[in-house]
């Protein structure tokens, strides 16, 4: 049995150090430390010199308000600060900083030289660590940190350090993330006597095209959302463009960088049923709450916060980027503007409201100023006739001809002058006189973009893409994708309002199933009927299906039943099931759409076509696949050489 050992004060150098472990994990910390003070102290221009990327020398150099020379000995004190003085005022911090841990945890594991000047101040003081003696010294109003030798005092914690090129990338990591939140304010960076990242004070998108790249700004959606006390902006990737990899992925709290893991999960559900593959949505946004609401008193690094109402937060997120990727237009820039480039891959779509290379100004960022340019609706209600919905008719008169025989080759260089057969607005078949087709350059035209951003559909592709001609061009459609989307949000849409209708089945359809799928329907005959199923025991070892959604009883209903089953195994418990709806939904709106090799009259094609155009994120299937692509004109002249 091991001696009685009494309880003992620990030395205050040791205290610190025990902190240091929790605020001052490695150089990168520090700097992020020292760069907050800087900017708590209203700082404009912010000075970062490394030396061994970090390991060997930090100096932080600000012209804010500096520190009095009597404060100079308690700034390296624990727990003393000047941002926070009661209880009240921790509960609603403004500042980035307000434990007064981090000068004296630094202190206590390196070499530490502090000079500073106030405005009034005839010069400027300095006082080192460990000495904590105040010297006069020269220097402008502002105040600098140096720090060196880090952890050299502390072996054990300086074996953890990586390389200084890996220390390095840590701390232009952590000055970026800083940097981004306040474009008000000049950075500089110095490693080993070179700069290496210079940003001036500069707008807010200014700001993110320098640190993430023109590639990020040209792809991404502005985000612009305020509610009462909350509000919500920044930029995120359009789902097309979305990558592999999770960088960037930056979230603040009223000007924080903070990791949210349910802010983050909002995000990712905001993207469920848009992105293709394993593909993550890249993204920089800031969340401005009332302090009062936010506790930022949580993580020692202060890397994580607590709402008091997290559910509302969760949920302004949510619809926020959610209405924000719904309001993506089938737009006349991708239809009539500049070309795309030939060199684009097949199967990407391109942008919808900007040409490739052209930086979005603040009309293409927030979406046409006129709601009549676009063929598309209110994302609350999408198929809604009121509002600024647009509601062409379904047909014109497409000015075809039947294809000429095989021995008439030379009437393929005829102008088409009429048909013989024509579609009249209404959709019912004509009399079969010729009719005109207009000009291209009729204001009148079919083509015509602000009509049709889709175009009308001139032919079935071996049954399963649609080719439909715009004003500028060619456009190729997945007809099972896009339909896909159209009876998904529509379901959506009438789950959220109640209505999913079911249809009774006039023969039910009955299904072999386990015991463990019997089961499931016995637990979950609550949510399936939410959904529009009527699922009833059929036999020991069958289930029979008595009805399902309306708009899906021509689909595959055993197909779609079993993967619902396998989906709710895969689940678990049953409250769940309420975060997944979305994805069931999708399932079955998979099921129930038109499949490839189903022929498709004209009228079919077009009315597909001008449902795509009222249908929001009709760009994307469910499973985030293309659902068009589009050629212009100029393309198409480049593979025939025309005009050269």
């Amino acid at each position: 049995m091991s001696a009685y050992r009494p309880i003992q004060q620990l030395d205050p150098l040791l205290v610190n150090q025990i902190a240091a472990g929790e605020v001052i994990e490695r150089p990168s910390s520090v700097l992020k430390e020292l760069v907050e003070n800087s900017l708590d102290a209203q700082a404009s221009h912010i000075d970062v010199r490394l030396d061994g990327g970090g390991i060997r020398r930090i100096a932080v150099t600000d012209d804010g308000i500096g520190i009095a020379a009597d404060d100079l000995p308690l700034a390296l004190q624990a727990h003393a600060t000047s941002k926070i003085s009661s209880l009240a005022e921790l509960e609603q911090v403004g500042s980035m900083g307000f434990r007064g841990e981090a000068l004296p945890s630094i202190a206590s594991v390196s070499y530490l030289h502090l000079r500073s000047r106030t405005p009034d101040a005839e010069h400027a003081w300095a006082i080192a660590a460990p000495y904590q003696q105040v010297e006069p010294a020269s220097g402008p109003v502002g105040t600098r940190v140096e720090v060196r030798a880090l952890f050299d005092r502390v072996p054990a914690r300086r074996k953890f350090l990586r390389t200084e090129r890996t220390e390095y990338g840590h701390c232009l990591q952590n000055l970026r993330r800083i940097a981004l939140a306040h474009p008000n304010v000049h950075f500089r960076l110095t490693h080993n006597q070179k700069v290496t990242a210079n940003w001036p004070v500069a707008s807010f998108t200014e700001r993110v095209r320098d640190i993430l790249g023109d590639d990020f700004i040209q792809h991404a959606l502005e985000v612009d959302n305020e509610h009462e006390q909350i509000k919500l902006f920044g930029f995120i990737i359009r789902p097309e463009h979305a990558k592999g990899s999770a960088e960037p992925q930056l979230l603040y709290v009223n000007g924080r960088y903070v990791r949210d893991y349910r802010i983050q999960h909002a995000i990712r559900q905001a993207y469920r049923d848009i992105l293709h593959g394993d593909r993550q949505p890249q993204f920089v946004l800031f969340l401005y709450v009332n302090p009062k609401e936010v506790d930022v008193n949580v993580h020692p690094a202060k890397h994580e916060v607590r709402f008091r109402n997290d559910g509302a937060v969760y949920r302004f997120v949510l619809d926020t980027l959610s209405h924000t990727l719904a309001q993506q237009p089938l737009g006349s820039a991708a239809m009539g503007g500049a070309a795309q480039s030939a060199t684009q891959a097949p199967g990407q779509v391109p942008p919808l409201t900007a040409a490739p290379g052209a930086a979005p100004d603040a009309q293409t960022m927030h979406g046409p100023t006129d709601p009549g340019a676009w063929a598309h609706g209110n994302a609350s209600a999408p198929h809604s006739s009121g509002g600024n919905h647009r509601m062409p008719t379904y047909q014109r008169d497409l000015g075809l001809r039947q294809a000429p025989a095989p021995d008439a080759w030379r009437t393929l260089y005829e102008p088409l002058t009429g048909s013989q057969s024509s579609v009249t607005p209404g959709g019912v078949a004509g009399s079969g006189k010729a009719t005109p087709t207009a000009a291209p350059d009729d204001p009148a035209s079919p083509y015509a973009e602000e009509d049709y951003p889709l175009g009308i559909a001139i032919a079935q592709l071996h049954g399963i893409y649609i080719l439909s001609q715009t004003r500028d061009g060619l456009l190729l459609i997945d007809m099972h994708a896009a339909h896909e989307r159209v009876v998904y949000e529509r379901m959506k849409q009438k789950y959220q309002q109640q209505s999913l209708g079911s249809q009774s089945l006039l023969v039910p359809v009955v299904m072999q199933a386990s015991e463990a799928e019997i089961g499931l329907v016995e637990e979950h005959r609550e949510s399936l009927q939410s959904l529009g199923l009527e699922v009833s025991l059929g036999g020991p070892q069958h289930l029979s299906i008595r009805a399902v959604p309306a708009m899906l009883s021509q689909g595959d209903i055993e197909t779609m039943m079993r993967q619902l089953l396998q989906e709710l195994a895969q689940l678990g418990r049953s409250e769940l099931l309420e975060a997944q709806h979305h994805q069931l939904l999708a399932t079955m709106a998979c099921h129930g759409s038109v499949r490839a090799n189903r022929r498709l009259t004209l009228d079919e094609m077009n009315a597909l076509l001008r449902d795509m155009e009222r249908t929001d994120r009709a760009g994307l299937c469910n499973h985030g696949r293309p659902t068009w692509y589009f050629w212009h004109l100029n393309d198409l002249d480049k593979l025939f050489l025309r005009g050269q």
